[in-house]
């Protein structure tokens, strides 16, 4: 396996130090540098080929909201939003910007790894807080968005759950026993139909009913 190049963005020394020590000690990956704001990470991701960013949604100068903007637009990389509990107004808005997921910064150094592997795959990685503030945030949600399993076959209904598990394209393939192009023939035919961008989106619409686009 190729290493995952990593570029960590926060405004806190201790943690950008203190993932980078953890990431370092694996074979896996490989931090391309650290940035103390969003316009760093981005200067530092046109120099260098970043696979995911860590980046933290409130730092000063360039936010990590703002920064996320710019990484997708400009295809700079993946983004894994850093977050706290009370971040998720802030994490919807990253959301709607291209984020892949987000992650609570109270983690284990395992699950830190496992999450940047997901996002690495192309898996969408959410917890259950943001989708349940998600489910719970009614003013804007509109009765004909809730999804409707009807337009789609049961293939179709298993990509879309495996998605919405958190799985990347191998192993969607490996749970329904087909190729990963053929998931991601699937992947890209659903998006184009509800009109989503990413599988993030997908996984929200499908278990919520909330469209975060």
């Amino acid at each position: 396996m190729d290493k995952i190049n990593v570029i960590i963005a926060d405004d806190s020394d201790f943690v950008r130090d203190g993932m980078k020590i953890i990431l370092d000690m694996d074979d896996d990956f490989n931090v391309i540098g650290t940035a103390a704001d969003g316009k760093e990470a981005i200067a530092l991701a046109e120099k260098e080929k970043p696979d995911v960013f860590l980046m933290d949604i409130q730092m000063p100068g360039m936010d990590g909201i703002e920064a996320t903007k710019y990484i997708v637009e400009h295809d700079l990389g993946k983004v894994l939003i850093l977050t706290t509990f009370d971040d998720d107004e802030l994490v919807k808005k990253a959301l709607k910007n291209g984020a892949k997921g987000y992650l609570i910064k109270n983690h284990t150094p395992d699950h830190l790894k496992q999450m940047i592997r997901s996002v690495y795959n192309g898996a969408g990685v959410m917890e259950e807080s943001i989708l349940k503030s998600l489910a719970d945030d009614t003013e804007n949600i509109n009765r004909k968005d809730s999804f409707d399993p009807s337009g789609y076959s049961e293939r179709e209904l298993d990509i879309i759950r495996a998605v919405a598990d958190g799985l990347s394209n191998k192993e969607i393939a490996s749970r329904l026993f087909i190729s990963e192009g053929t998931v991601k023939n699937y992947i890209t035919s659903i998006l184009a139909k509800e009109n989503l961008s990413h599988r993030t989106a997908l996984a929200v619409y499908y278990l919520t009913g909330r469209r975060v686009e």
